[in-house]
């Protein structure tokens, strides 16, 4: 393989390029049909089925993100390989909503493709001796692991179709904590192995959350939009929605992406520190996906009476989004905001005034919680640097 299909590392930070971007565009797609999915199957089973296509979503960006930190997208090979990925991953986003009826076998097999086709035309780029070539071979081993799951799955039903597919993504989502470890293979070492770049890791990350939280402002705007009739409390809610979005923005992004990718170069494991990253991302941007699903039930139904499941994404939602953002800021700076804290706090003091009153006003309140949060943490910060 030339080496020019491998990024140059040259202690610069390597920038997120063009075909990455266009990319990301499909998992825009994704994150629209979760949210839907989730709305229209508010139940406990719903609930869960969202969870394991969400996970499956993420390893599917994650895995695709850790290949373009080592190979470079502006070379034809990755790019082509890249578009073709995108494509695989419209098919598997248009059958998502069907994914536990008819069209599981669709996006099963997209699926698999996805993950074991990508797996397997890496390490077939990869030159003989080059260090990466066992980490790939693990990787690939894992992933038709996780391929014999996801196949399975597809000749049941229901809840047995849920639970096999579930051990299919746990496969590829704990295997690179263990280090990928198989027989005759042995387990990677990610001090050494699985040498990343740090603002690259930590730029595609911050790229993917404006991917949900432009979500969140969509579906406010196609739901006021498909509406009749904007009656006060329906125009109210869209207000509260798009401050809320960017309260979420302002409690994230003041965690800079200098400040992540110093602390994975810097980190004795920089392979670890950056698997850390996404673990905590995929909570994360899920909280944000809970969060437009509320925001799309608030303005539909401003006044509407409080169930328990109303609850669940009123306030589970910016509770996720909160405690992923203090792990977040942990890994970052060494320390659990406070701020974060008190805003967690401050959600489970709503839970019992929540049955108490309409979805128009707990969204109000959590987005209050919310602007607090950002603003205190954001001054917080400001006292520590000065």
């Amino acid at each position: 393989m030339p080496q020019s299909l491998l990024r140059t590392r040259d202690g610069h930070g390597a920038t997120v390029t063009f075909s990455e971007l266009l990319f990301d565009l499909i998992y825009v797609f994704a994150v629209t049909q979760l949210s839907h999915y989730l709305l229209h199957h508010l139940t406990l089973v719903g609930a869960l089925e969202t969870l394991l296509l969400w996970f499956a979503v993420w390893l599917g960006w994650q895995y695709t993100t850790w290949v373009t930190n080592w190979f470079d997208p502006e070379t034809r090979q990755i790019r082509l390989l890249l578009f073709v990925l995108m494509l695989l991953g419209l098919f598997a986003s248009s059958a998502m909503p069907q994914a536990f009826g008819e069209r599981g076998w669709m996006f099963a097999l997209c699926y698999v493709a996805l993950q074991v086709g990508r797996s397997a035309v890496t390490l077939w780029l990869l030159p003989k001796g080059h260090l990466l070539l066992r980490n790939f071979q693990r990787i690939l081993g894992w992933m038709c692991i996780s391929a014999v799951f996801w196949i399975l799955g597809c000749f049941f039903e229901g809840a047995e179709r849920m639970v096999i597919w579930a051990i299919g993504v746990c496969c590829i989502y704990f295997s690179p904590m263990l280090g990928f470890p198989l027989p005759g293979l042995g387990r990677s070492d990610s001090s050494r192995e699985w040498t990343i770049d740090g603002h690259h890791l930590a730029e595609r990350c911050q790229l993917f959350v404006i991917v949900a939280l432009g979500e969140t402002i969509l579906i406010t705007g196609a739901t006021l939009s498909e509406l009749e009739v904007w009656s006060m409390p329906i125009v109210i809610a869209s207000l509260v929605a798009f401050v809320g979005s960017l309260a979420m923005w302002w409690v994230y992004f003041d965690t800079s992406s200098k400040a992540g990718s110093h602390a994975i170069q810097k980190a004795d494991n920089p392979g670890q520190m950056g698997a850390r990253f996404h673990y905590v991302h995929v909570v994360l941007v899920g909280a944000i996906i809970v969060c437009a699903v509320a925001n799309e039930l608030v303005i539909v139904h401003p006044d509407g009476h409080i169930t328990v499941a109303d609850a669940a994404v009123l306030l589970l939602g910016p509770a996720a989004y909160l405690l992923a953002n203090a792990i977040y800021k942990f890994l970052v700076y060494r320390r659990f905001p406070l701020s974060h804290i008190g805003g967690l706090v401050a959600l489970a003091v709503l839970i019992p005034i929540a049955f108490t009153t309409d979805r128009l006003m707990v969204n109000g309140l959590t987005t209050v919680v919310m602007v607090i949060v950002a603003g205190w943490e954001s001054l917080s910060r400001r006292r520590n640097l000065a």
